[in-house]
């Protein structure tokens, strides 16, 4: 009987470290699945926080001007003339268009050159189906 000639050299078996091309698929679409879960969620969130500060910042406005119709019998020529007068801080940008220029004013009743009131210039629908400038 013979014994198996041994060289001394180590198995020439060759072991790979990494990932398979199917388990880098399962995972890709793992994340593919979740961000598909993810996003409808993080815009519809996005939307009702954007709403919320519209109807925050209306509000604000609005008052200011009834303080300002108080305390001088007349509604403000402009949102400008609120600032400059102290009764807001600053014109705050639209929060649908992202601008502190596209609010659209209402002129007082019988006073074409005073406001006194102000919505958003944006046609879209909000999610409860109403415009935004109808608010």
């Amino acid at each position: 009987m013979e014994l198996p000639i041994h060289s001394g050299k180590k198995s020439q078996r060759k072991t790979h470290k990494g990932f398979t091309f199917i388990e880098l698929m399962v995972v890709l679409v793992v994340i593919a699945l979740l961000t598909s879960i993810a996003l409808p969620h993080y815009f519809s969130g996005l939307k009702k926080s954007k709403e919320a500060i519209l109807r925050e910042d209306l509000s604000v406005m609005r008052k200011a001007m009834d303080h300002y119709y108080a305390d001088k019998n007349q509604y403000p020529a402009s949102l400008q003339m609120l600032v400059d007068e102290q009764y807001l801080k600053f014109i705050p940008p639209d929060p649908i268009t992202e601008r502190t220029d596209t609010w659209q004013t209402t002129p007082a009743p019988e006073k074409l050159n005073q406001i006194s009131d102000v919505h958003t210039s944006s046609n879209e629908v909000a999610s409860d189906g109403t415009l935004y400038n109808a608010w």
